[in-house]
């Protein structure tokens, strides 16, 4: 994986954080970023460094975005962004702007951002979107509808890409607070693992949920592989993704 440089936006996220711990230990050059007004950004630059990933803390802002990444010439950028309705809730409570903590703001304008600076910055990076299952033409409610849009933007970008649209991502050791998802995910994967003892593993592979180690893994994978440029990963792609 030498010669690569990956730039993740996202990545204090805890599928971003997974993806730089897996590319610096596979030798890639890796730039995680982190918001410079982070009340944690010291714990990030040591999070990040003990893994052999370096920080970058651009701020949010199209021109000092576009010349950070014009310096750096990634091959790879990783939009990892995303936000959730109790973040927005939290911001509101504190006096802060819901809708400038939502779903438009940071999901849709900050990828499109990240992405428009990819597009100036010179050297034709693959764009790799994480996007969920339930986006595209059809996708309802909110968020999926935002990811829809990030995606068109992405394929029409003239970038080479690689869209994800993974289940629900999950897991004992998130530091976030995302209870609805936990409940839902655990649910869902009671019920397939008695579809998959009765022999069909077919949704199984669609709708299990995903860990960010394995979830890191398949992003990584595609976002290597030749044959995943100009193509959507679905769940059941990350989960096995190799060169076909």
């Amino acid at each position: 994986m030498t010669g690569h440089i990956a730039f993740i936006a996202g990545a204090t996220g805890y599928t971003g954080r997974e993806v730089a711990r897996q590319l610096a230990a596979a030798g890639v050059r890796t730039v995680a970023h982190v918001r410079p007004d982070s009340a944690r950004l010291a714990h990030w630059r040591e999070h990040f460094a003990s893994s052999g990933a370096e920080v970058d803390a651009t701020p949010w802002q199209a021109e000092a975005m576009n010349a950070t990444l014009s310096t750096l010439a990634p091959t790879i950028v990783f939009g990892l962004l995303g936000t959730t309705r109790a973040r927005a809730k939290a911001a509101a409570k504190a006096g802060g702007d819901a809708a400038a903590a939502g779903y438009e703001a940071i999901d849709h304008d900050l990828t499109i951002l990240l992405l428009q600076a990819a597009r100036a910055c010179g050297s034709t990076p693959r764009f790799v979107y994480l996007s969920s299952l339930g986006a595209g033409p059809n996708a309802r409610g909110a968020y999926l509808q935002v990811r829809a849009r990030v995606e068109a933007g992405v394929q029409a970008s003239g970038l080479p890409w690689t869209i994800a649209r993974p289940s629900f991502i999950s897991g004992s050791d998130r530091d976030d607070d995302r209870m609805g998802e936990r409940i839902g995910a655990s649910v869902v994967d009671g019920v397939l693992g008695l579809a998959a003892g009765l022999g069909m593993r077919g949704p199984s592979q669609k709708w299990a949920s995903h860990g960010n180690v394995d979830l890191a893994a398949g992003l990584i994978r595609c976002a290597l592989a030749p044959d995943w440029q100009a193509r959507i990963a679905e769940a059941a792609d990350l989960r096995q993704t190799r060169a076909r």
